[in-house]
């Protein structure tokens, strides 16, 4: 293949995967992968001097396909020239100075404020065109719906999603196949959704990262700084995308200090921006077709490490989902070693060939997660399993969409029972310790448990177990001590532990705060007559959807009634006399290690118990940081004092509650 045919395959992929991944929410190729391909294509176009009309180097973004009302950007939003090389960046800054701060992987929006007011929100689109999703952008944490500057007042800023909340939204989702791949995904989905009463249901954050227009630019003190636009932005009430100035000499070290932080970041990031401090300076500069000149985007160097394909792992879920992970000789990458790593599904593997004894190169997706980059010397195709590794029952491929997965056929796969009594024993929900996964399944296999109600009978069994392999008196008088005080279990827990689809510890709490007094009765109540549990706060219709086909599946079945007969099941708040009047309502957020209580879990549930809130992370809704540290440099701590909450220690939490 010449160089100009070369050039328009990359075109045509380079182009279908940007629409694909902007305006389907699919990614049919990993950045690694994209950012090769385009790097290529960049290389070919300045060695032949031709550049294809349709070439993704000079357009700003896709076509917006969409239901959503268009609207074209009174300032383009183009997107920024990147590097991979931190030498480049101090080039790049000379003697100016620059603010660095987080490339968050979410979709940009641009919302306009008149009079105070939120008047719209607009994405990105292809950087001219974007759509409007005001409907939805009312419900993002950090983006105020009212501001106390009165003027006209432009703002850019990313809508994302955080792992956590990634995680229990896929997990309403029945069909595997339909799952989202990534938190990025799934954030763009919901911002574009026509329906609001969905979107509500799910937690996006947006993070300011530029003040593009204000009418009365003296209202900041130095409007030519972009650091103390920040600062103006955030005593708006606006979430500000974690930031810090720099210059030619510290932005090696400011790149470092980043990237220890970007693994135990809550949101995902593909990598940094760096912006001129300067707004005079970096607008003098002008832009090209393309890109600004006024910042640039450092991508994370992915390292690449050549390893041998060992085998081909299929672990079994409790849906039934066989998921490959490759099993390679150790690297080490970023600092660890691995030797496994996840390949998503059926078309992931057999698009990379993964034959055994297979080279590939393994790399960190975002410095974290291995990944499987591409195969170097394949030495055949992917072998897909027709039996079950659990219980050796046929398996079967699903097609959805042109993406593959496999699944377990058999109803009765001991991995479908382990991975619901695993659930139904583990610590936020009946907390009976010493039924390990292992110790389970030798139960299941043996006959032992069939319902979970059986777990409260176990002791009829017990001259078998106690001559089991690795059991003895001892080790049966504590499983048994533990099912036993189980059998008293707060009802958000028992809710958790039933196993309704998308409903969590969380969840759960919130479900049984609303019901308050009697929540047991009152739920089962609700349920005898079909009442909505929409209206409550995170709820929505598919988690009250999942709650009645939760219903109809016990609805001929003596499982549910049995369980009930064996246990108390409490209210949480047992009594409105422990509910303490100054932390009820408030919101409070834990960090760092703890001396007063056992964990965070304990320290939660105890808030919780008084009528207080908690939260994973530090936002505007935040009461309290209850950190030992109170001087730590966290991010948890410095978004607390960029706020003005106040950061509080255990001694000081336990002085507030008395």
């Amino acid at each position: 293949m010449n160089k100009n045919e070369r050039m328009k395959t990359l075109v045509k992929l380079l182009n279908r995967a940007s629409e694909s991944y902007y305006n389907e929410d699919v990614e049919i190729m990993s950045n690694y992968e994209y950012d090769a391909a385009y790097d290529e294509l960049l290389t070919l176009e300045k060695e032949t001097g031709i550049v294809l009309d349709n070439s993704p180097t000079q357009s700003a973004g896709p076509k917006v396909v969409s239901q959503l009302v268009k609207v074209e950007h009174k300032y383009p939003a183009l997107s920024l020239n990147k590097t991979k090389n931190r030498e480049e960046l101090k080039e790049w800054l000379k003697n100016e100075k620059g603010i660095i701060s987080w490339k968050m992987d979410g979709l940009t929006i641009v919302a306009t404020y008149n009079k105070g007011k939120l008047v719209q929100a607009v994405t990105r689109g292809n950087g001219y065109v974007g759509e409007d999703i005001t409907h939805n952008a009312k419900f993002f944490e950090g983006l105020p719906q009212k501001i106390s500057y009165e003027g006209n007042l432009i703002v850019r800023g990313e809508a994302v999603m955080t792992y956590n909340e990634f995680e229990r939204i896929n997990s309403l989702i029945s069909n595997t196949s339909a799952k989202y791949k990534n938190p990025r995904n799934l954030a763009s989905a919901t911002v574009r959704l026509l329906d609001a009463n969905e979107s509500k249901t799910r937690k996006i954050s947006f993070y300011a990262f530029d003040l593009v227009e204000i009418e009365d630019k003296t209202v900041i003190d130095n409007y030519d700084s972009k650091f103390e636009q920040f600062a103006y932005l955030a005593s708006l009430g606006f979430n500000i995308v974690t930031h810090k100035m720099v210059n030619s000499d510290n932005i090696i070290n400011a790149i470092s200090e980043f990237e220890k932080a970007l693994k135990t970041n809550e949101f995902p990031s593909d990598g940094l921006v760096v912006i001129y401090d300067s707004e005079s300076y970096g607008k003098s500069l002008g832009s090209t077709g393309k890109f600004p000149r006024n910042g640039i985007a450092f991508k994370w160097q992915d390292e690449t490490v050549q390893t041998t394909l060992r085998s081909i792992e299929w672990s079994v879920s409790r849906t039934g989902l066989l998921n490959p992970v490759a099993v390679f000789d150790p690297v080490e990458i970023e600092g660890t070693t691995v030797s496994r790593a996840s390949v998503h599904n059926v078309s992931v593997a057999q698009s990379l060939h993964l034959g055994i004894g297979s080279t590939v190169e393994v790399y960190k997706a975002n410095l974290i997660i291995p990944q499987i980059a591409k195969t170097i010397n394949s030495t055949g195709e992917t072998i897909i399993p027709d039996i079950c590794p659990v219980c050796g029952g046929k398996t079967q491929i699903k097609e959805n969409d042109g993406i593959k997965t496999l699944y377990c056929s058999n109803k009765e796969c001991n991995a479908k029972h382990i991975g619901r009594f695993n659930h139904f024993v583990s610590r936020d929900c009946m907390n009976i310790a010493g039924l390990s996964g292992a110790t389970l399944e030798k139960f299941i296999d043996n006959g032992f448990i069939k319902e979970f109600a059986d777990i409260y009978k176990i002791s009829q069994y017990k001259d078998q177990i106690v001559n089991m392999d690795g059991f003895g008196q001892k080790s049966y008088d504590k499983l048994i001590e533990s099912i036993e005080k189980s059998r008293t279990v707060k009802f958000s827990a028992f809710l958790n532990a039933i196993g309704i689809t998308g409903i969590g510890k969380d969840m759960a709490k919130e479900i049984s705060k609303y019901l308050g007094k009697n929540s047991f009765q009152t739920f089962v109540n609700k349920l005898r007559y079909g009442e909505d549990f929409s209206n409550i706060d995170g709820v929505g219709k598919i988690i009250n959807d999942n709650i009645y086909s939760w219903k109809a599946k016990h609805k001929n079945s003596d499982e549910f009634a049995n369980l009930v007969d064996e246990l108390v099941i409490e209210d949480d708040i047992s009594d409105a006399s422990e509910i303490n009047e100054t932390i009820q309502g408030k919101t409070f957020v834990i960090t760092g290690s703890l001396t007063k209580f056992k964990n965070r879990d304990e320290l939660k549930e105890y808030i919780e118990s008084m009528g207080g809130k908690t939260a994973n992370s530090v936002s505007s809704k935040t009461s309290y940081l209850i950190n030992n540290d109170v001087e730590s440099t966290s991010g948890k701590n410095k978004k607390a004092k960029e706020l003005g909450i106040q950061i509080i220690n255990e001694e000081q939490f336990m002085n507030l509650i008395k």
